[in-house]
């Protein structure tokens, strides 16, 4: 757990001011800490946010009221699309009494992306 932390401090502060030694192009846009972070696999994802997935292609039933409830992408995180484009749905963390921080958010054109930190970062997801 610790070691994840730590793992999360250092991404925070590469994503912040770069890596060590690094100079910064005075023109290049300042890095965005909850901008897409690229690609991952769904075999890669935790098994709840496979279950999740499978539920969204699915159509439900789903274990939480608010799932399926509209992303409205406030931070501009995600590619803008009109309102109502995207939908966002619980993946559940063993041990967590709440909804937890990680989520699937879905796009009406069937991409998907993955947050385990509740929309600081998200990843779409490789089917």
């Amino acid at each position: 757990m610790i070691a994840r932390v730590l793992a999360l401090v250092a991404l925070a502060l590469t994503l912040a001011v770069g890596p060590a030694g690094a100079q910064r192009d005075a023109g290049a846009p300042e890095p965005s800490f909850g901008a897409v972070l690229g690609e991952v696999d769904l075999a890669q994802l935790p098994v709840q946010a496979r279950d999740t997935v499978d539920l969204i292609r699915k159509g439900g039933p789903y274990p939480y009221a608010r799932d399926g409830v509209a992303f409205r992408n406030r931070e501009g995180q995600l590619p803008r699309e009109k309102r109502g484009y995207y939908r966002e749905f619980t993946v559940k963390t063993p041990g967590e009494r709440t909804r937890g921080a990680r989520r699937i958010i879905a796009g009406k054109g069937g991409e998907l992306y993955y947050t385990d930190d509740h929309y600081a970062h998200f990843r779409r997801i490789r089917e």
